[in-house]
């Protein structure tokens, strides 16, 4: 099959639909598919992949607690046509085609077989309320709807009519349950483990170290290690004077170190307070066999077997979750059960068990004998004329044929 991957965010800023196209794109190739992606990207040469074209730069706009990408106009649309006719393919399958981005120039332009996976969580998105009404008529050219999870799903439905399938992400379970731990870690000492952009204020990184000061206190060499980006300067003030000698930052990490960075810990903690439509982070610590401590999130709830894979604490309460942090860390027993079973957990969501999913979904909405996707070549895109030439690149990169 001929399949067509769209990215709205910037391809070389870590991001979780980032990771969730590109390892979806990988293990399809990997499956036999054709496939290719379009995407934005900060800087044009950080794309070296022959089967990634780029879709030009975006403008950063606030959305769902983080920052989303804003890309429209006669260039970009030029680029989605060449890439489309270049293309020939059987099925796109677009991510978060709501927002005004090259997902959704995909669905204004394109004909034929379209699928759309929503990734965003939020109990009241003002961008979906003002811009749902608008974008309607073309996301209603999708033929196929995923949602990552059911709080996806609820937002999908409620700000933009349908109904979706449910196919979370994924993890490369293996690359994370084999190989050693960080040789920079000691082992000597009670590890709590913490992932992500610490300076987020939803990602919750002060309630863990509030909880922090009532871990010490019952284990008196335990250690938080930090990893992610962030205002260092930031999260050092945030740390204070009593805390320095327990907190670790690590600053960001590659892919191969993040996965040694979670089989070196004792305990992994994500202490989100809301926006979380998932938690890849949570699939990714079962796989390195880390027992986890979580807010009680919709999503992670669900990650976690409701609580039988993980535990669970109220999102925001420092207290219960230096509490729960202290009593894993003096119950070795409890932390083994939880790694088996979150190992256990894991192995649901591996890629190679959904992508065969979502090629399932692909496959109810492929036109019978062929057809694909084309351009249209019209005038019914708001601002961007059908005849608008993008200049042709030197590192433009077409079908990978």
């Amino acid at each position: 099959m001929r399949i067509g991957l769209v990215c709205p965010y910037r391809w070389d800023v870590p991001g979780g639909v980032q990771y969730h196209v590109r390892d979806l794109a990988g293990t399809l190739r990997g499956m036999g598919h054709h496939v290719e992606v379009l995407t934005p990207a900060e800087h044009e040469e950080s794309l070296t992949d022959p089967w990634i074209t780029f879709a030009g730069r975006t403008v950063p706009v606030p959305y769902n607690g983080s920052m989303a990408g804003v890309q429209f106009g006669p260039v970009s649309a030029a680029r989605v046509r060449r890439w489309l006719r270049d293309g020939r393919f059987d099925v796109v399958h677009v991510h978060e085609p709501a927002a005004p981005s090259v997902s959704l120039l995909v669905c204004m332009i394109a004909t034929g077989p379209i699928v759309a996976t929503y990734h965003a969580a939020t109990t009241r998105s003002k961008v979906l309320a003002a811009f749902g009404p608008v974008v309607r008529p073309w996301l209603e050219k999708i033929s196929g709807r995923i949602a990552v999870s059911d709080f996806a799903r609820r937002v999908q439905v409620e700000h933009l009519g349908g109904d979706a399938v449910i196919i979370p992400n994924g993890v490369h379970v293996d690359a994370f349950a084999d190989g050693p731990p960080l040789p920079s870690v000691p082992r000597d000492a009670p590890t709590i483990g913490f992932l992500g952009r610490y300076d987020e204020p939803r990602k919750g990184l002060p309630t863990l170290l509030e909880a922090m000061r009532t871990v010490v206190r019952r284990h008196p060499s335990a250690r938080l290690l930090v990893a992610g980006r962030g205002d260092a300067d930031q999260l050092h003030r945030l740390v204070g004077e009593e805390l320095r000698p327990h907190v670790v930052l690590l600053g960001e990490v590659s892919e191969a170190d993040k996965a040694a960075f979670l089989r070196s810990v004792d305990v992994y903690c994500a202490p989100n307070l809301l926006g979380e439509s998932f938690g890849v982070v949570l699939i990714e610590a079962m796989s390195a066999g880390a027992p986890t401590v979580a807010s009680d999130l919709d999503a992670f709830a669900r990650v976690l077997d409701g609580g039988r894979a993980g535990v669970l604490v109220p999102r925001g309460d420092s207290a219960a979750l230096g509490a729960a942090l202290g009593d894993l860390l003096a119950d070795p027993g409890r932390r083994a059960e939880l790694a088996a079973r979150g190992a256990e957990v894991a192995r649901s969501f591996d890629w190679t068990v959904l992508a065969r999913r979502i090629l399932a979904v692909y496959e109810t909405v492929v036109l019978p004998g062929g057809g694909g996707v084309t351009a249209r070549e019209d005038d019914d895109v708001p601002g961007v004329p059908p005849t608008a030439v993008a200049p042709r690149s030197s590192r433009w990169r077409g079908s990978a044929r």
